[in-house]
This record gives C-alpha cells, sequence and structure tokens, in this order.
C-alpha cells in the first residue's frame, strides 16, 4: 500500500485568515467538487510564497464565493494573499490518476491539469 496524490487545487489564493476561528480551511463548495475532495477531509496544505506546510481539514464555503480561509491556528503560518495548493492523498494498492485542477486569483475554476 501507498499513499498517492488523489487530489489538488493548484494556485489558490488565500482570501481570508480568521484566528478567532475554530481551525480548519474554508474553501468554496464548487472547488471541493470539482477536486474530488470531501468536507471534514483531511488536506496537506502548502503555501507557495511562504513555503510553510500544514495539515487541516476541510469546511465546505458558499459555493461560488472563491473563499479559501485559513482558520485558527493555521491563520498565523498562511496569510491572506498568499498562493497555496491544497492536496488529499489515498492510500491504495493501485496507481491511480489524481483529480487536479487550476484555479485563477480569484479561485475561479481554470482547467483539469
Amino acid at each position: 500500500m501507498r499513499w498517492l496524490l488523489r487530489s489538488k487545487i493548484h494556485k489558490a489564493r488565500v482570501s481570508e485568515a480568521n484566528l478567532h476561528y475554530i481551525g480548519s480551511i474554508t474553501i468554496d463548495e464548487d472547488l471541493i467538487e470539482k477536486a474530488g475532495f470531501w468536507p471534514a477531509e483531511k488536506v496537506l496544505v502548502v503555501s507557495n510564497t511562504s513555503g510553510i506546510r500544514l495539515e487541516t481539514y476541510i469546511i465546505a464555503g458558499k459555493k461560488g464565493s472563491g473563499i479559501i480561509c485559513m482558520n485558527g491556528a493555521a491563520a498565523h503560518l498562511i496569510k491572506k494573499r498568499e498562493e497555496i495548493i491544497v492536496m488529499g492523498f489515498e492510500l491504495t494498492e493501485k496507481p491511480i490518476k489524481p483529480k487536479i485542477i487550476l484555479v485563477d486569483k480569484k479561485n475561479k475554476f481554470l482547467e483539469f491539469l
């Protein structure tokens, strides 16, 4: 069994950072669906801006809003306007083809990669 990349949102922009929320990353529900994530799924978030890497879980944000909000302690590490990658992994015995989406600077879907 191996951990393989299953889902990825590439080049998203953090639109909000909320220190007082109880934790997680809020992601536009459209992007969650396009990339094949599930709400409450554990994800790895990597900042292309600062190099910070952290694990958290997904909360669904308003559909079509473009929201990507770092919540709680994660907001200390990854700030508003940073460019990030959000990745989900699957433990499997067989190769899988990941769903990778590219978004624009307003977190609107551009294309599958």
